[in-house]
């Protein structure tokens, strides 16, 4: 899954992208709240997670041209204004959600989690692809009910094809859907990240999950 944070304070700027990424999500990072309208213009995200004192352009403007621009990316607003009017005002002009800091990093994490479910209508946080069932809250696989050990990588492509099944996706969709924008990934990448992941999730003899569509991409039907 595929994050923006927009927050002007460096350190915790690279406190959450260190955190996120290290449970396998794709973050990019915007300290400026002009620049964090451009991200969220010009790319496609799961979840922006917005403060809302920043420079050149404050919070909720952005949160106000991204409505008005028709964008209906989730948006959780993470700032230090903790009135009640403030929590009021933020989820009224279109935030999905409010939280104040200081926060919990888990309950970060949790809501963000939450926020990706109701983005493909997932009310469970289990999903079920035959054998294989998807924890999205735990970001664990398993299969007969044993864990299926995966990297944070082959990870985020069966989350990203599971909690999307039917749609196939391009080599170069799925790199843009699992890496930020630091990151410099091929398509051989893909294709090496899809057959591992087959081999760890596919029991001996039974038919793929992951379907190959030839000249298009890959999908779970």
């Amino acid at each position: 899954m595929k994050l923006l944070i927009i927050e002007d304070s460096q350190r915790l700027l690279r406190t959450l992208g260190i955190g996120l990424r290290k449970m396998g999500y794709a973050v990019d990072l915007v300290a400026d709240g002009a620049d964090g309208l451009g991200y969220a213009r010009f790319n496609e995200y799961d979840v922006i997670v917005l403060d809302l004192m920043l420079p050149t352009m404050d919070g909720l403007t952005v949160l106000q041209r991204l409505r008005a621009l028709g964008r209906k990316t989730h948006i959780l607003i993470l700032s230090a204004k903790d009135q009640v009017a403030d929590r009021i005002r933020g989820l009224q002009f279109g935030a999905d959600d409010y939280m104040v800091k200081p926060f919990s990093f888990d309950e970060l994490c949790a809501r963000i989690q939450t926020l990706v479910r109701r983005r493909y209508g997932e009310k469970n946080p289990e999903v079920v692809v035959g054998a294989v069932v998807l924890n999205t809250a735990a970001r664990t696989v398993s299969r007969a009910g044993r864990r299926v050990p995966l990297t944070a990588a082959e990870y985020s492509i069966f989350e990203h094809l599971a909690l999307s099944r039917g749609r196939v996706f391009s080599k170069e969709q799925l790199i843009d859907a699992i890496h930020d924008g630091e990151a410099c990934t091929g398509a051989n990448v893909i294709e090496v990240l899809v057959c591992t992941l087959r081999k760890k999730i596919h029991a001996e003899g039974a038919d793929s999950i992951i379907e190959t569509r030839r000249g298009h991409g890959y999908c779970i039907a």
